[in-house]
C-alpha cells in the first residue's frame, strides 16, 4: 500500500466533492477522497456535531480529539460556512457550480428552505450529482421522523436479529445502519456521477439509511415468505448442534460442523474428533445426525456441546484453526481487536496504515478492503482542523478580498 505523501494519481483524481454530511454521511466522502477526489468537508462555524463524539484521544473531549469524527474525515479540506445566512448559501452555491458532487444529510426540506436542494445547486451546473442520505428517504410517511443510528437498525428490522435468543435485542458496535448506507450512498453517487459524464445531466440520489439496513437481513424476509420461519437471534449459541461459537483456552472459535450443504462437514467433524480420542466422540456417529430435524433439536445441541466443549476449552484457538484446516472442518478464531491488528494476513497486505496524530509518531487507522493495481487507495492527509482550509478554498473561488468582511458578518470564522 502506498506511504502517505506518495506521488500515485488516484482513480477519482480531478473530481470534485462537497461533503455536508456530518455523522450519518462523512464516511461516503472519505471513501471518495482516499481514492483522488479532492473533498471538501463543509461544516458550520461551531464545527460538525460528530467532532464531540467520543473516544476522544487521551479521553480529553474537544473539536480535535475526537477519534469517530478523525476516522471519516481523513484526506479532506475542510471549511467553516454558515449556511444559515444569505451570504453563506450563495457561497456554497458558487461552490457547487465547480463540483461534480454534493453530499448531504439534512432532514427533507431543509436544504430547499436554504435555496439549497439539487435543483437550486445544479442551476449553474447542470451535470452536479446530489446525495442525500436521511434515515428513512425523500419520500414517504416516515420521510420527516427524526432518527439515529440505533432507530434505523431497529425499523430496518436488523436489530430483531442481533443478541441472545433468551433476551432483548443487543445494538452491534458501532454506528452500522449509518456504515452500510454510506456504502450503497458512494456506489450509488459514483453511478449517478458516471451518468452525468456520459449524458452531462446530473441527478439526486436519495438514500434511505432505512432501506440499506433492510438488505443486511440476508434471507430472512425469504424464510419466512418460503417456509413460514420466523428468523430468531442466535448470537453465540448453536443454531443446530456443532454450528455456533464455542469458547477455546484462549477466547472463542467460530464452527460450522453441520448446517451449510446438508451436514457435508459432520463426517470430518467426527473423523477428527474420533482420531483425538474425544470423549463422548461415539455419540456424535449415528444416522439421527443426517436429519435436520434432530440436529436442530436441544437435544442434539447439547450432546454436541457436552462432547466438543472440553476439548476446545483445553486448546487454543491458532491449534483449534490449524486442526480444522488439516480435517476440512469450516472453523475460525473470534478475533479480539488487538488480535485484528496483529493479525498476519492484514499484516502482509498492510491494510493497516500508521500515521502521526494526536501527538503520537505511529497511530494505526484502517486502510482500504480493496487493492487498485494502476491507482491505488491512499491516505493524503489527516482529518482537518476546524476551518483549516476555509481561505484557502474560499479565495480560489473568488472570495480572496472579501474574507475579512465576511468573518464580520459571521458566514465563516
Amino acid at each position: 500500500m502506498p506511504e502517505p505523501g506518495s506521488v500515485e494519481v488516484g482513480a477519482l483524481e480531478g473530481l470534485r466533492v462537497l461533503d455536508l454530511a456530518g455523522q450519518m454521511g462523512n464516511y461516503c466522502g472519505k471513501l471518495f477522497a482516499e481514492l483522488g477526489a479532492d473533498v471538501v468537508l463543509v461544516e458550520p462555524l461551531d464545527g460538525s456535531p460528530s467532532r464531540r463524539l467520543p473516544p476522544f484521544a487521551g479521553d480529553e473531549p474537544g473539536v480535535e480529539n475526537s477519534l469517530t469524527f478523525f476516522a471519516h474525515n481523513t484526506s479532506k479540506r475542510g471549511v467553516q460556512l454558515n449556511l444559515d445566512t444569505a451570504r453563506g448559501q450563495e457561497i456554497l452555491r458558487e461552490l457547487a457550480a465547480d463540483a461534480d458532487l454534493v453530499i448531504e444529510t439534512e432532514s427533507p426540506g431543509t436544504m430547499r428552505e436554504r435555496g439549497l436542494d439539487h435543483a437550486s445547486l445544479g442551476a449553474k451546473n447542470p451535470a452536479l450529482v446530489t446525495t442525500s442520505i436521511t434515515a428513512f428517504g425523500q419520500t414517504g410517511p416516515y420521510a420527516d421522523y427524526p432518527a439515529d443510528d440505533l432507530t434505523c437498525l431497529a425499523m430496518g428490522g436488523l436489530l430483531q436479529l442481533a443478541g441472545y435468543a433468551d433476551g432483548p435485542p443487543v445494538r452491534p458496535a458501532d454506528d452500522q445502519a449509518y456504515a452500510v448506507a454510506n456504502l450503497f450512498a458512494a456506489v450509488s453517487s459514483m453511478l449517478a456521477v458516471t451518468g452525468a459524464e456520459l449524458t452531462g445531466r446530473g441527478q439526486h440520489v436519495d438514500v434511505s439509511v432505512q432501506e440499506c439496513v433492510t438488505m443486511a437481513l440476508e434471507n430472512a424476509v425469504q424464510f419466512y415468505d418460503l417456509e413460514g420461519v420466523v428468523r430468531r437471534r442466535h448470537a453465540g449459541q448453536q443454531r443446530s448442534a456443532g454450528y455456533g461459537v464455542f469458547p477455546c483456552a484462549d477466547g472463542y472459535i467460530y464452527l460450522i460442523g453441520a448446517g451449510i450443504g446438508g451436514n457435508r462437514f459432520w463426517r470430518n467433524l467426527v473423523a477428527w474428533l474420533t482420531a483425538e480420542q474425544v470423549d463422548g466422540v461415539e455419540q456424535l456417529g449415528g444416522d439421527e445426525w443426517d436429519a435436520r430435524e434432530f440436529v436442530e433439536s436441544e437435544a442434539a445441541k447439547s450432546t454436541f456441546a457436552a462432547v466438543f466443549e472440553p476439548y476446545a476449552r483445553a486448546r487454543t484457538k491458532a491449534h483449534l484453526y490449524e486442526e480444522a484446516q488439516r480435517w476440512r472442518v469450516p472453523l475460525c478464531p473470534v478475533s479480539s481487536p488487538a488480535e485484528v491488528v496483529r493479525n498476519r494476513q492484514l499484516a502482509y497486505r498492510e491494510f493497516f496504515v500508521s500515521i502521526p496524530a494526536f501527538g503520537r509518531s505511529g497511530v494505526q487507522v484502517p486502510g482500504a478492503p480493496y487493492v487498485l493495481s494502476e491507482t491505488p487507495w491512499r491516505l493524503r492527509g489527516l482529518a482537518p482542523s476546524l476551518g483549516q482550509h476555509t481561505d484557502e478554498v474560499l479565495s480560489a473561488a473568488g472570495y480572496a478580498d472579501e474574507l475579512s468582511a465576511l468573518r464580520v458578518e459571521g458566514v465563516i470564522e
